[in-house]
């Protein structure tokens, strides 16, 4: 099977939705697989567009039936990856997007060694602070803590293939659109450019 299964991950507000909307428009062969998650929707969302929204009483029913790909805990709300949408999908002949995050990638890699990962960093704290302000669905506990989290998940960038910095909306979405037409050599993850982006993220010196 030529398709091919791409794994975008990012830390809460650093656009990987917003991109991942544009790469769709660009690149319509396509397809992104839905995820099942236990927070409550927000306003504007709807079941079976953004979200399969469950009980957590039905995640675990999922989970227990062996339905997800992967699965895993993100805050205080769980989500999960269909293992049959999924193979739906790639069987009618489409590329497929997963939007998860590092937890969920690291169990995809293990048992799909052959996908493509691909981890999405803001160009700043005070950029991505602004961000999660700009939702104005969040409360403040909310976002502080969403801050102090997005740290730690950035500390796992070195476990994907691939690094696009979301700094300039339209630029992402062409290094997006490189990767995945197999044309991205020059933001694979171990380039050098990316030091002084981190050295700011996760607040360790630049050698």
């Amino acid at each position: 099977m030529s398709e091919r299964l791409f794994v975008i991950s990012a830390p809460s507000g650093a656009g990987k939705t917003s991109l991942v909307k544009a790469l769709l428009q660009r690149l319509p062969g396509l397809r992104v697989s839905t995820s099942h998650t236990t927070r409550p929707p927000r306003p504007n969302e709807q079941d079976g567009r953004e979200y399969y929204f469950v009980s957590p009483a039905q995640f675990q029913q999922l989970v227990d039936e062996q339905a997800f790909l992967e699965h895993a805990q993100v805050f205080d709300n769980f989500y999960g990856t269909s293992l049959g949408q999924l193979r739906e999908k790639l069987a009618a002949g489409h590329d497929v997007i997963l939007e998860i995050d590092w937890q969920g990638a690291r169990q995809v890699r293990a048992a799909l060694p052959g996908c493509c990962t691909i981890f999405i960093l803001p160009p700043s704290l005070p950029a991505l602070k602004a961000r999660l302000n700009g939702r104005a669905t969040d409360s403040a506990a909310v976002i502080a803590r969403r801050l102090a989290d997005a740290v730690a998940d950035m500390s796992h960038w070195q476990e994907f293939d691939y690094v696009v910095v979301n700094d300039d909306f339209d630029r992402a979405v062409d290094e997006l659109a490189a990767i995945i037409q197999g044309a991205g050599d020059a933001f694979r993850a171990d380039r050098a450019d990316l030091t002084p982006v981190l050295a700011n993220l996760l607040e360790f010196p630049t050698p």
